[in-house]
């Protein structure tokens, strides 16, 4: 069963729109520290066209997890402004999935009702869950069998490896379909092999779906994999001091990491972080 898009952004990319999904205008950020604000984020300008993935790296502390929380909606820019779709975004928006470092998955549902547990409280589908189930599971089973998780379907959290756990929460943060998923260094406490595997199970998933994806990482090369658009962040108070387009063809292999062209891209992000 393939993962349709939504309406709108069916449209949009069918008559090459080529408006901004997300645009940031002027957005700081401060922190009272000592009974003074403290600067974090100095200014980011920028745009995030539907469909594309974007990532942000750069040091601990330059406000990148919190660009994320602004972007959901949970803690709604204080200076400048976010727009989705020309609309600032003043509180948390629905269609959007998120993954964290740490999948937190209930002990009490077993691996396909974790990933169907969003169409149960996110309208529309939550006033449609009785009478469309058997549609629903179809489609959580379909996004388990794209990152090989179609024979744990029944298994519990605590009988699932880490790398399992992850996927399982990739599938749940896209089961209702979001236009924006939110990806806060979702695949930092693996080890490096299992990571590089989330990497190709995560493009697969996106590439699906097609939503925007928005990840934050420390891992240069998990950037470069997965990214369309890479902005680094400068120390804080922070600013977007590099950007660069990533221009490899997908689907993308880990056979390409050993490539001339990927090994350029990934130098030249670690440079411009070390010579800032």
């Amino acid at each position: 069963m393939t993962h349709p898009l939504t309406n709108e952004a069916s449209t949009a990319i069918a008559s090459g729109n080529s408006s901004p999904l997300l645009e940031f205008d002027r957005v700081g950020l401060e922190y009272p520290f000592e009974g003074a604000m403290r600067r974090i984020i100095d200014e980011v300008t920028l745009s995030v066209n539907a469909g594309e993935f974007v990532s942000f790296v750069g040091p601990s502390g330059c406000g990148k997890t919190s660009i994320l929380r602004m972007i959901s909606g949970l803690n709604p820019a204080a200076i400048g402004t976010i727009k989705y779709r020309g609309t600032p975004i003043a509180k948390p928006l629905k269609n959007v999935g998120i993954a964290f470092q740490n999948p937190v998955m209930l002990p009490w549902r077993n691996t396909i009702n974790n990933v169907l547990l969003p169409l149960e409280v996110v309208e529309p589908y939550k006033g449609e869950f009785r009478q469309k189930k058997a549609e629903y599971i179809r489609m959580a089973q379909d996004l388990l069998a794209t990152v090989r998780l179609q024979d744990f379907q029944k298994q519990y959290p605590w009988q699932l490896s880490g790398g399992m756990r992850q996927r399982t929460s990739l599938c749940r943060a896209l089961i209702h379909q979001p236009e924006i998923l939110l990806l806060d260094e979702p695949f930092g406490a693996l080890d490096a092999f299992t990571r590089e595997e989330m990497w190709v199970m995560l493009q697969a998933l996106w590439m699906r779906v097609k939503c925007v994806g928005v990840l934050i990482t420390h891992d240069l090369r998990e950037a470069v994999f997965l990214s369309d658009v890479v902005y680094v962040m400068s120390p804080r108070p922070s600013s977007i001091i590099y950007k660069v387009k990533i221009d490899l063809p997908r689907p993308r292999t880990l056979d390409m990491e050993l490539s001339d062209e990927f090994n350029h891209y990934f130098s030249s992000i670690r440079r411009n972080i070390h010579h800032n």
